[in-house]
């Protein structure tokens, strides 16, 4: 009988690489253990990339930096804040960022999709992920695909975390092949600072980011063949203690990651010190 593919999305892969436990928590236990309280970052990362969804959504004259405000305020997630008074903020903030962003876009300009959902199969995987949006832009032999991908963390991006970008990749390379089009470039648009970091893939190194996906698929398989044989499940998904463990939804259940210090639900949402002039 031939393998079963293994059905992934991005994040799915992107567990079991941070943590073989944090992907035994969320895809394999059965009931799943109780998460953490929700994180405000993340809440705010929902509620601009859904605004910005349904910008795209508006009829081309009504795409103006003016109807931000409401989009923002109906697709507003409230969870994880420490109080009124940071949220008011962070809304202020996230406002601010949409409003320089799509000052920079064209409104007359449709992508080719906006959240949609992209799939593949290979030898190994049954891949499907839901990109931001997907451009057309020309290229030298006619229209070429793009993959946008909105980001609103603190830190800034360059192009190293584009082209180092598993998630990015595999949405390039599932589009080519949903639209047949060639699809190499990926973006990721910090909303925050403006800026955008991309890289150009090779049909190449496309295929190396496919190869390491169908790698850790094949790690994830016999991780779970492992305890259906009788291999206790701690020993078959071991935690990989580190920074991440203070952000980890499962870390109060994780016999390892409730020995590091956890991070509060919004510690994401204060700035750092402003620099003074000594240092």
């Amino acid at each position: 009988m031939p393998e079963r593919l293994f059905v992934c999305t991005p994040s799915k892969l992107g567990a079991y690489e941070d943590c073989p436990r944090r992907y035994r928590y969320s895809y394999v236990d059965r009931p799943a253990p109780p998460k953490g309280p929700p994180w405000a970052h993340n809440s705010l990362g929902a509620s601009v990339h859904t605004a910005l969804k349904n910008w795209y959504a508006l009829p081309v004259d009504r795409r103006r930096p003016e109807a931000l405000a409401g989009l923002l305020k109906g697709t507003w997630v409230r969870d994880g804040y420490r109080d009124d008074a940071q949220e008011r903020e962070a809304f202020r903030r996230a406002l601010s960022w949409l409003e320089a962003y799509v000052d920079t876009l064209d409104p007359a300009t449709e992508p080719v999709g906006v959240e949609r959902v992209v799939a593949v199969k290979t030898a190994v995987l049954a891949f499907n992920g839901r990109t931001d949006r997907i451009d057309a832009r020309p290229g030298p032999d006619g229209p070429e695909l793009v993959i946008v991908d909105y980001k609103t963390g603190r830190s800034g991006l360059d192009a190293d975390d584009a082209r180092g970008s598993q998630a990015l990749a595999l949405y390039a390379y599932a589009a080519e092949r949903v639209f047949r089009r060639p699809c190499r470039r990926v973006e990721l648009h910090h909303l925050p600072t403006g800026t955008v970091a991309a890289h150009e893939h090779t049909v190449e190194s496309l295929a190396r980011q496919v190869g390491r996906a169908e790698d850790t698929a094949r790690d994830i398989m016999s991780a779970e063949r492992a305890v259906a044989d009788g291999t206790d499940p701690d020993d078959a998904f071991p935690a990989v203690p580190g920074v991440r463990c203070g952000w980890c939804d499962y870390r109060r259940v994780c016999p390892t990651g409730a020995q590091l210090p956890g991070r509060e639900p919004w510690s994401a949402m204060e700035r750092p010190p402003e620099p003074t002039a000594e240092s």
